[in-house]
């Protein structure tokens, strides 16, 4: 429930596939319309960035354990130590809905947060920031990680892991995109049509990494090798 088959080791490389092999913007094209709408600003993206890890973060744990222990597989069997008994209730039909009410209860205290700590980023921002609730690459990387069943520290390096890469892919094209500002680009392609040709550029480049594998546990990895060595000895 908690470490599974991982050890320390497979948790870094979780870490890693996340930010840079599975980036969730620049592999998935998830949460787009924030990075498209706020990476004219290098200031402005590492403020939002900042924000989707600390959501996705905060709203992934409590996802997580929504999943385990209310709309999952026999996630209620916990009631029966109260004298419930939930034997054959699924509740996996409010799992968007739920998922989705803890994401905007979080995006909301961020807000909160941002407006009292630095109010010219939240006039910056602007109607951009409530957007992280409806964001793509939030809800999808709560369920992505329920879908794979990640134990629970497996599940919080998963969740930081992608917050980070949304982060980096924001803040790439935002200095990008300040660079060009004082490039000389070709009129028709000005804007976002440059943008598109960046991300594009950017996207190829993590593709190179796709293949790689670090996050399998260690568990899984022994047990694979046991197979494949009995398979083996019964193929001779």
């Amino acid at each position: 429930m908690w470490m599974g088959n991982y050890e320390p080791i497979n948790l870094f490389g979780l870490l890693i596939q996340a930010v840079f092999i599975e980036n969730f913007l620049l592999a998935n094209f998830l949460g787009m319309c924030t990075y498209l709408a706020c990476s004219s600003r290098l200031k402005t993206a590492n403020g939002l960035g900042v924000a989707v890890v600390f959501v996705l973060t905060m709203a992934g744990t409590l996802n997580w354990f929504v999943h385990k222990f209310v709309t999952g597989p026999d996630a209620l069997l916990w009631l029966k130590h109260l004298g419930i008994d939930a034997t054959g209730i699924d509740l996996n039909f409010l799992e968007f809905l739920l998922f989705i009410s803890v994401i905007a209860a979080f995006v909301q205290i961020t807000e909160i947060v941002i407006e009292k700590v630095s109010p010219a980023l939240y006039m910056t921002l602007g109607m951009y920031l409530p957007l992280i609730t409806v964001n793509c690459a939030i809800l999808g990387a709560c369920l992505f990680a329920v879908t794979r069943e990640y134990p629970f520290f497996a599940n919080e390096v998963y969740i930081f892991g992608s917050g980070l890469g949304w982060w980096l892919s924001i803040a790439l094209i935002a200095a990008i995109r300040e660079k060009l500002l004082v490039s000389n680009v070709i009129p028709g392609i000005r804007g976002m049509g440059i943008t598109f040709i960046a991300t594009g550029l950017m996207s190829l480049s993590f593709s190179g990494f796709t293949g790689i594998k670090l996050a399998n546990p260690t568990g899984e990895e022994v047990a694979e090798s046991s197979n494949t060595i009995i398979e083996e000895s019964l193929g001779e």
